[in-house]
């Protein structure tokens, strides 16, 4: 069964499209029948991708050559992310302090936590550099934890793990902590759940999903500094 389903990959690049569309529409459905957050949408995708592709035995190099188009139109959407900016521009200049403040200090407490639990766990120092870039976007975040000698495949199961619980906690942690400025939410989900967690800014409101996307920009640029300091304490 499998080699039939993996030679069907290998001649139809829209199977990977169809098929994790197909598990996010299910999520949709899911969370807002349940309203939980563990029916996340990308939660809901990741799972049922991850279960089919083990039951059914696929190549995960034949499947990630039919999902080249969702990456491709992944890097479309976060380009896009800099046209809500310019139209939450006037906000971006009366808040910058408070934005950039709130960006490093989010970065520099989440190194130290990650310094906390690996000295508490004694982990080897390439899997502490590893978790490093957790809540960095991808393509930054494998770049850091390689140039500080970490494993890149742990470093991406973690920048997953660390997007999807943002995207799926989001909401309630800001109705827990009543936190009502739009800026403060943008940065505390941009800053923590990278572009995952943006998405889910994006649904919560324009400001929020503008200044989120700076944010994981700037925690980005900002993290390949802290993180090769950061890399020299363990």
């Amino acid at each position: 069964m499998h080699e039939i389903i993996n030679d069907y990959l290998g001649h139809s690049t829209y199977f990977a499209i169809v098929m994790s569309v197909a598990y996010y529409m299910l999520g949709i459905v899911l969370k807002r029948k349940f309203k939980l957050a563990i029916f996340s949408p990308l939660i809901v995708a990741s799972v049922l991708t991850i279960v089919t592709i083990v039951i059914f035995d696929i190549d995960m190099e034949i499947y990630n050559k039919a999902g080249n188009y969702i990456s491709f139109m992944l890097t479309a959407a976060t380009v896009c992310y800099g046209i809500l900016l310019y139209e939450q521009l006037e906000i971006l200049k009366s808040n910058f302090k408070a934005i950039t403040i709130g960006i490093l200090t989010g970065i520099v407490i989440t190194m130290f936590i990650i310094l906390g639990f690996s000295i508490l766990f004694r982990l080897p120092h390439d899997q502490y550099v590893s978790l490093l870039p957790k809540n960095i976007t991808t393509a930054i975040g494998l770049g850091i934890s390689e140039a500080n000698g970490g494993y890149p495949s742990i470093t991406i199961v973690w920048i997953l793990i660390t997007g999807n619980l943002g995207n799926a906690i989001a909401e309630p942690v800001i109705r827990l902590f009543k936190i009502e400025e739009p800026v403060a939410r943008g940065v505390a989900i941009g800053s923590s759940s990278h572009a995952v967690g943006t998405a889910k800014a994006l649904e919560i409101g324009a400001v929020e999903g503008a200044i989120s996307g700076l944010s994981l920009a700037v925690t980005g640029i900002l993290s390949v500094v802290v993180a090769a300091v950061f890399a020299q304490l363990y």
